[in-house]
């Protein structure tokens, strides 16, 4: 199976990389503490300490597996790759809001890194999806599930 390109900026790469040091160098260990604490209590199968630790512990697990295959198919975007012609992955796009007048600024990020509340948005979102490829001055219409959204886009920045 094939597995998916994850595609990452620096400093996605650079959190994803230090997340998954904490999970395996401290989390597991406080983890594996926890289990051991609640071993000590006595009987594991009425004991809830013990259950909620394992099930910590497997989701620490999971989640190293997951960063591990995402840094492994990781395609990382330079800086000196990023145009500011046309909205690429990297870019960071000022729109204005045609119908209220407000602006906006995105960074257009992949999605492995989306963080809407830091204005970081996917390539594969709604607006990510409907700029990508667009050069400054371009007017394009988003669907959402309110209707039509129509943005211009006002500026691309590296």
């Amino acid at each position: 199976m094939v597995e998916k390109e994850v595609i990452l900026t620096q400093d996605g790469l650079k959190k994803l990389e230090e997340e998954l040091e904490y999970l395996k160098s401290v989390k597991r260990r406080e983890v594996a503490e926890r289990i051991k604490v609640a071993i000590g209590y006595g009987d594991i199968s009425e004991n809830s300490e013990y259950e909620d630790a394992k099930n910590e512990q497997a989701f620490v697990e999971g989640r190293v597996i997951t960063l591990e295959k995402m840094l492994r198919n990781a395609r990382i975007i330079n800086n000196d790759e990023v145009d500011t012609e046309t909205v690429g992955i990297g870019s960071t796009v000022i729109l204005e809001d045609l119908e209220f007048k407000d602006e906006l600024e995105y960074t257009i990020v992949g999605t492995a890194e989306s963080d809407p509340l830091q204005n970081k948005i996917s390539n594969e979102s709604p607006v990510g999806k409907a700029i990508l490829g667009k050069k400054k001055g371009s007017t394009v219409d988003v669907s959402v599930p309110a209707g039509i959204i129509q943005y211009k886009i006002v500026d691309i920045k590296k």
